[in-house]
Parts: C-alpha cells; structure tokens; sequence
C-alpha cells in the first residue's frame, strides 16, 4: 500500500489540486524553492531570522524544509506525494542550518515558534504546518505559545504539529492546546510507529498518517526517504488543505469536525485514529 492510499487521499487529490486562494503557513526549515520539481509553484518565503532561502542545501534544516515541503507541493507526477500543489504555501524557517541528523526533529524555542505563527497568521494562512520539538521551554514561554495559539484558534486558524519521535507517552504545550491536532506516525501496516510520541491529549485531539519510508524531495536534486511524525504531519495539512479549497466557505470548526469524523465524541485511548481523507470529503458535502 502506497502512503496516499493508507488515509485515502488518492480519490480527493483526483477531484482538486487545490487553491492559490488556500494559503498553508509552513513553520520549519528554509527550503530550495528553486528544486525543479517546485520551482514555479504557489512558494511564498516569510522571512525569520534565518532567512527564507537555504544557503547550506546539505544541511538539516534545509533537508527537513524541502522534504516537507515537497509532499505539500511539488508538482504532480514527481517522486513526492505532492498533495496541494495549487494552494499557496508561505515558507517561514525557524530551523538553524546546523549538520545534525535528518530524522531528527529539529528544535525551536517557543518565542521563536509563538513568533512564526504571528507571523503565518498575519500572511492569511488558513492551517498552519509545524514540525518542531520545544527547546528548552519555560513556564513563561509556554504561557506565550499558548496564547497565540489561543489566538489562531480565534482567527480560525487551524494548527497541525507533529506528535514527535521520542517513543514517550505525555505531551506538550503544543500538543496539549485544545485547538491543535497533533499528528502521529502510521506505518503502511495500519500500525502506530513505535517512535511516535502518544499521550491523552493526542489520542483524543490527534490523527494517524503515513511515517514510515515517505519519500519526498531532496534539497540537492536528488530524491529523500525518511520516516517519522514530521513525514506525517503534512498527510494531515494537505487534506485539510485540499478540503477548504473545495469548500472554502467552511468554517475552521466544520473542517476539524470533518477530518475527525465519526470518531467517538470521546476518545479514551492515548493512540489517535488514522486520517481518512476520503471520508472527510463526505462529511463536507453533506
């Protein structure tokens, strides 16, 4: 089974390639906007600290950008999954380029996080993408993040972040915040990834997607395979992507309803329930 088929994503992406209208904040590396497979497409940088644009292609951060950006939008018929290639996706690095591992979540401080989301929010992105692991959070930074993610959920602003790959049970200031949906790692087998984080509040509030071996786009040219909740997040922002761009009157609480569906109101496991892509875009078009 193909990454796209385990959440039924296949027959939405049929209908829609998505809108120029929808704009997705992605919150993470710097990325190669000039790859050929997403050079001309819907890519807008805002700019961080960092700079929009990556200077080191080999570097982590960069690697990490590009990839997710390549299964939100590279073009169709490339090696990534190349969900919304017509939504605009707003790139706003928070990631140093440092050498450090690709499979490991990069990290950001929580001011620089709660900063990033301000900034998405104030550029019109409807959802928001962020696959980052809190540094060194404080009481008081944690209160910061929480308010703008208070605010996102005011703006109907729908925030997905990655459950992260620690293998623990608990959560987050982010993961725990009521408006998000933290997003865990399935493997093709339909099986939670043993290093998918879980927790209460992301079995409750959270969704499964594909993490495991999803291939995407190098920052060199050439083509990446890797695994993990950051691999998983953007299965997630896609199909709520393509969703609004097929019913963009709908209200930020309709889509979230819409993707979790029929779940019981009550979740009571830590394990989320895997996306069903398909399924959401019945419950729209009721």
């Amino acid at each position: 089974m193909v990454p796209l088929d385990l959440v039924k994503l296949t027959a939405l992406m049929q209908r829609t390639s998505g809108s120029p209208e929808l704009k997705i904040g992605l919150i993470d590396g710097p990325v190669v906007t000039q790859h050929p497979d997403l050079a001309g497409q819907l890519l807008r940088e805002i700019p961080g600290k960092n700079g929009g644009a990556c200077t080191q292609a080999d570097s982590a951060a960069c690697l990490h950008g590009t990839f997710v950006a390549g299964i939100l939008s590279a073009k169709r018929g490339s090696v990534a999954p190349a969900i919304c290639p017509n939504c605009t996706l707003l790139v706003r690095p928070i990631f140093a380029e440092t050498k450090t591992a690709i499979d490991e979540m990069p990290s950001a401080r929580p001011e620089e996080l709660a900063q990033a989301i301000l900034d998405c929010i104030a550029a019109g992105a409807r959802v928001l993408n962020i696959s980052a692991a809190l540094a060194q959070p404080s009481i008081k930074d944690e209160q910061a993040l929480k308010e703008v993610l208070d605010q996102a959920a005011r703006r109907g602003v729908i925030v997905i972040v990655a459950a992260g790959n620690q293998g623990t049970l608990g959560s987050t200031a982010m993961t725990s915040h009521p408006w998000v949906i933290p997003v865990v790692g399935y493997d093709l087998q339909r099986r939670p990834m043993n290093l998918s984080n879980l927790g209460s509040s992301i079995g409750r509030r959270g969704l499964g997607a594909p993490g495991d071996r999803i291939t995407s786009l190098g920052a060199t040219g050439q083509s990446l395979t890797v695994g993990g909740t950051s691999a998983a997040t953007p299965f997630v922002t896609g199909t709520i992507a393509l969703l609004w761009s097929e019913f963009p009157t709908a209200t930020a609480a309709e889509m979230k309803s819409a993707v979790a569906r029929a779940y019981s109101p009550r979740r009571t496991t830590v394990v989320p329930p895997l996306l069903d892509a398909w399924a959401a875009y019945q419950v729209m078009r009721r």
